[in-house]
């Protein structure tokens, strides 16, 4: 009598790609769910507009502040200046974000091309302050 091998499973289908996009799909899927979850409430039991404006809806739609009514004002306009510093600040803050990778790697850089790098990024930012400011633009008229 012989030994007879152990009957074998039929092989059971091995999909990676699947198996690494599961999680975007449960996340995808539970997004929707959670949002439309949140819009029926908000749907359900949210205020109700009323089907004809009432004395108060009517007096809520008014502009009102501190006792006295606000008066619209049309053709309120910011200075140059407001859109100049603002451009600035931003150009300059984004610049800055740059130097953020440089020091992450800057202990395990060996090398003194990086250095020559963050210095000479850091002289141009310098010599684009010294213009803006010789030209005027940081002064607040």
């Amino acid at each position: 009598m012989g030994r007879t091998a152990p009957l074998e499973s039929p092989a059971k289908p091995n999909f990676p790609v699947l198996k690494s996009y599961l999680p975007i799909l449960v996340f995808a899927f539970l997004g929707v769910t959670v949002g439309g979850a949140f819009a029926m409430l908000n749907h359900v039991i949210g205020p109700k507009r009323p089907q004809r404006p009432t004395a108060a809806s009517l007096r809520q739609s008014e502009p009102y502040e501190s006792g006295i009514p606000v008066e619209a004002s049309h053709g309120m306009r910011f200075g140059v200046s407001f859109y100049l510093i603002a451009m600035l600040f931003i150009l300059f803050d984004i610049e800055v974000v740059f130097l953020y990778p440089i020091g992450v790697i800057f202990k395990g850089a060996d090398s003194l091309f990086v250095l020559g790098e963050l210095v000479t990024f850091v002289v141009l930012l310098l010599v684009a302050f010294v213009y803006v400011w010789r030209k005027g633009a940081l002064d607040w008229r």
